[in-house]
């Protein structure tokens, strides 16, 4: 789940302790923990809910004066990644506090010897060969390197692909340090930038 700076500052504080969404189907769970640097959040409830449903109570926890504030929110934040039919959700979650990331000391090793070159790269080829879309690894570092802090959904319809989808790959690269999470879109982190040049470099040379 991703958040506004200023809402991490506030889940940070206390202040907020829940968020809406709308999804096709539940994009957290009960016991999750999600990272929002430096915080690390754990999801406590995840419950489908009618418009009408939302107290002023859930409002203020997210962060709103009043359930139609909730709802405008959501039309504003989501308007072009979420479906305005699909489902809503609220989602309860406590703070655990600042917690040190691996991936991100992952991300920041640039100084890649070929052993370690060869085995990411051969991780990434199994990735593309799993795929049912086909292979998608190069395709995608490369999109996001040609356009840093790109909303996902455009990147996502750049490739004929869901946005859900989409945004599961490139977790999947964020997991071996590839790529950073911006509060809007994505950029290589210096890891993923010597990885993309080296299969660019393989693929130019087949």
């Amino acid at each position: 789940m991703q958040f506004r700076v200023r809402d991490r500052e506030a889940i940070a504080n206390g202040e907020l302790t829940a968020t809406f969404r709308r999804w096709r189907s539940p994009q957290a769970r009960v016991g999750g923990r999600y990272r929002l640097d430096p915080i690390v959040i754990e999801v406590t409830a995840v419950d489908q809910i009618d418009p009408s449903e939302i107290s002023v109570a859930d409002a203020r926890a997210a962060g709103h004066d009043s359930p139609a504030a909730v709802l405008g929110a959501i039309h504003r934040i989501q308007r072009k990644s979420a479906d305005p039919s699909a489902p809503l959700y609220r989602v309860r979650f406590i703070c655990l506090g600042e917690q040190p990331d691996p991936r991100s000391i992952l991300a920041a090793e640039a100084g890649l010897d070929s052993e370690e070159l060869t085995a990411i790269t051969a991780r990434l080829a199994k990735m593309d060969s799993r795929a049912r879309h086909g292979a998608w690894t190069r395709t995608t570092l490369a999109a996001i390197s040609a356009t840093p802090g790109r909303r996902a959904a455009e990147l996502a319809a750049a490739q004929g692909r869901e946005t859900q989808k989409f945004k599961t790959d490139v977790r999947k690269l964020k997991a071996l340090g590839l790529t950073i999470s911006l509060e809007v879109g994505y950029e290589l982190s210096p890891r993923g930038r010597v990885v993309l040049n080296a299969l660019q470099s393989a693929s130019s040379n087949d």
